[in-house]
């Protein structure tokens, strides 16, 4: 049996994250052969979120406290959660969230999620919308104003039929 101890994993940090979004992660999943479930342990140091206000089509996710006490934004506004607060991001625009560590303490939460692809996920807040897919060849992210007719850019055959003399 493959495990992964929630309290000791070390989550890894990526330099490239942006200023307010430099968090530390650690993926379950493939270390304990997860393939249909998701889990990620998420550490937020003071100022920190996650990732932007979003909701996702498709995945539920939920969010349990670890350490700390994380600012949870939400569709009704704000809540701060403590150790051992358990959460759910249910599908659609009711599930949207973004987890913010506003204290000084570091917060450590575990992230669960269905894993279902193609994903899509939506940014209220700066109109984009995600597409994420198996292996991320055709993952997408656009503004959501950037709509285009179901035909754009296809070449188009020709009526194979004769036009009607008159």
């Amino acid at each position: 049996m493959r495990r992964v101890n929630l309290y000791t994993a070390q989550p890894e940090y990526d330099p490239s994250d942006p200023a307010g979004y430099g968090n530390g992660l650690t993926r379950l999943g493939p270390s304990i052969g997860a393939s249909k479930l998701g889990g990620s342990i998420y550490e937020l140091p003071a100022g920190q979120s996650i990732c932007p206000y979003h909701y996702e089509h498709g995945d539920e996710e939920w969010l349990i406290v670890l350490s700390g006490q994380p600012t949870i934004r939400h569709p009704a506004g704000e809540e701060q959660l403590k150790p051992g607060d358990t959460v759910c991001f249910p599908v659609g625009p009711e599930g949207a969230h973004k987890v913010t560590n506003k204290t000084r303490e570091t917060v450590r939460v575990l992230m669960l999620s269905t894993m279902n692809l193609p994903a899509v996920a939506v940014y209220p807040d700066s109109e984009k919308i995600g597409v994420f897919t198996e292996g991320g060849m055709d993952d997408a992210i656009f503004r959501r104003g950037e709509r285009v007719e179901y035909y754009d850019g296809e070449k188009l055959a020709r009526s194979s039929r004769r036009p009607r003399a008159s």
